[in-house]
């Protein structure tokens, strides 16, 4: 069970994050026609979900791409620490395919996800996807607040 201070927390963190990226871009949730991947689909925003642990309970994981290439990746190894890791950096559309490429600034391990609507979805080291019986838990799903809410029906 949560504390009123750890949600707190959470709320708080969520803020700065969208806070941070409304600031230094504020065209966040724009396409750009340049490359395959961003032709077809409205790709910058904010994507959240929680993927598989070999050695935790999951990997709380939200990541950002902006209008200009660069990303922010923030993940943390639910069970195992509340540390959260965070990795800046710059991607790019493979030609072929809808699928991004993020290379982190500090590191040479590449990362690749295929865009989908409203969703990115984790590849493996190799760019293929990911098989076997957890593989529909490597999505991740767009929640940025940059999109105006749907309308509820009259209750």
């Amino acid at each position: 069970m949560r504390t009123y201070k750890q949600k707190l927390k959470e709320i708080l963190a969520f803020s700065l994050f969208t806070a941070v990226f409304s600031v230094y871009n504020p065209v966040f949730a724009e396409t750009n026609d340049a490359q395959h991947a961003q032709n077809s689909l409205d790709w910058p925003g904010i994507y959240n979900g929680f993927t598989p642990c070999a050695d935790c309970n999951g990997v709380k994981t939200s990541l950002a791409l902006n209008k200009n290439n660069t990303y922010i990746l923030i993940t943390q190894y639910v069970g195992k620490s509340p540390r959260e890791f965070v990795e800046k950096g710059r991607f790019a559309a493979r030609d072929q395919d809808n699928v991004i490429v993020l290379t982190p600034r500090k590191s040479a391990a590449t990362k690749y996800y295929e865009v989908g609507e409203d969703t990115l979805t984790q590849l493996d080291d190799n760019g293929d996807r990911i098989s076997g019986a957890e593989a529909n838990r490597y999505t991740l799903r767009r929640t940025d607040v940059t999109r105006s809410p749907q309308e509820h029906s009259g209750h």
